[in-house]
């Protein structure tokens, strides 16, 4: 059984400097080139939990976008990976189909969390989050995705001289109702309730209530019994429901990585809320390699802040909780795609005296790094 992340912590943990609310790592190896990460914290408890595992064949990124409360993506942050790895190693291979049991394998389990804390604490029922996914193997690329968290790729342009030395694209499907086509397949998915997706406080809504369409987690619009059950209503407002209003399966796409293909950026929302997916590859680009995750998250902070007419340097010292009605939690990975343009048989010497699993998390919490939460959680990746 592997057990990652069981080295010194500041091999696995990356450095706080200046913002107390942003974490970084600059630069990493995995088999197919370089990668960086970069969290900052917004929530009065960071509900982002990112993570990149790395091995000689294959590598894991994973961005989870808490809402409600930090506990599905802290619970996703340690055990979806041992799913995928387990069942990718029963069934030879990666596959859709090994994706979407991990996905459900891992909803399924918090879904038994819930039930086990629901005396004490009705309120897991409403936490959930967003899940975005990608892995690479044999020069083949996975993207999964369930919520509103994106994948951009950014590859060589195409063309004339006038045309752009570098262009984006989404490989990832925003499930959030705000899009209309997320909007009409839920609508299509409910034909008899005329209110599935309302307009409310400026956005579309599923029930009034949230704006992703997929998730793991949020049991209380999957599972109707919550709502039903009197301890629930006691602590939150009951929404009726007939079935399910949204699902933990993701959306996938597939490809081929080829030589026209340059890096990847994995991000919450909270760095699309103030980047566009052509901006964030222009930064990747256009920047050394070396921290330039923070430059990213860096770059959308500076815009926050100039939206509230403030300088970042200002923003810099608001407390977390407040720091939230001026930006969300943001967590980014950008992932180098060199090793697929060399010879296949040099994958092995970039992991030369590097030829075991690897894994980086992000801290659990940024601002509060106290000897419990630095304490790393191994991470299980079968027997």
């Amino acid at each position: 059984m592997l057990r990652l992340c069981s080295r010194p912590l500041e091999r696995c943990f990356g450095s706080r400097r200046n913002d107390v609310l942003l974490w970084h790592t600059d630069l990493k190896p995995h088999a197919s080139g370089d990668f960086s990460i970069a969290v900052v914290q917004a929530n009065s408890s960071l509900e982002d939990q990112t993570q990149v595992f790395t091995s000689p064949s294959a590598t894991y990124i994973g961005v989870y976008d808490g809402h409600g409360g930090p506990e599905a993506s802290r619970f996703i942050n340690t055990h979806l990976f041992g799913h995928l790895h387990k069942l990718a190693s029963e069934q030879g291979g990666l596959s859709t189909d090994v994706i979407k049991k991990a996905f459900g394998n891992t909803e399924e389990e918090f879904l038994r969390i819930v039930k086990r804390s629901w005396p004490a604490r009705p309120q897991m029922a409403s936490v959930g989050s967003c899940c975005l996914v990608g892995a690479i193997s044999d020069d083949v690329l996975y993207v999964a995705n369930a919520g509103d968290s994106r994948a951009v790729l950014g590859k060589k342009g195409s063309g004339g001289r006038r045309s752009n030395p570098v262009v984006a694209e989404r490989l990832s499907i925003d499930h959030n109702v705000g899009v209309e086509e997320v909007r009409k397949e839920v609508e299509a998915l409910h034909p008899d309730d005329s209110h599935i997706v309302v307009y409310v406080r400026g956005v579309w809504r599923i029930k009034g209530i949230i704006q992703v369409s997929r998730s793991i987690g949020d049991m209380y619009l999957k599972k109707p019994e919550f709502n039903r059950d009197p301890l629930f209503q006691h602590f939150g407002s009951p929404v009726p429901l007939k079935r399910a209003v949204m699902t933990a399966e993701p959306s996938i796409e597939i490809r081929k990585i080829n030589p026209q293909d340059l890096f990847l950026i994995f991000a919450s929302d909270g760095l699309w809320e103030q980047l566009t997916d052509e901006a964030a590859v222009d930064i990747v680009f256009k920047n050394p390699r070396r921290g330039i995750a923070k430059r990213l998250v860096s770059a959308a902070l500076q815009e926050a802040a100039r939206k509230r007419e403030m300088r970042y340097e200002d923003m810099k010292r608001i407390e977390k909780g407040t720091r939230r009605h001026f930006h969300d939690d943001i967590s980014v990975v950008v992932i180098y795609l060199d090793q697929h343009q060399q010879q296949h048989g040099s994958r092995s010497d970039r992991f030369r005296g590097h030829n075991t699993v690897d894994c980086t998390n992000a801290p659990v919490d940024i601002f509060s790094l106290n000897a419990e939460e630095e304490e790393e959680v191994p991470l299980h990746l079968g027997s």
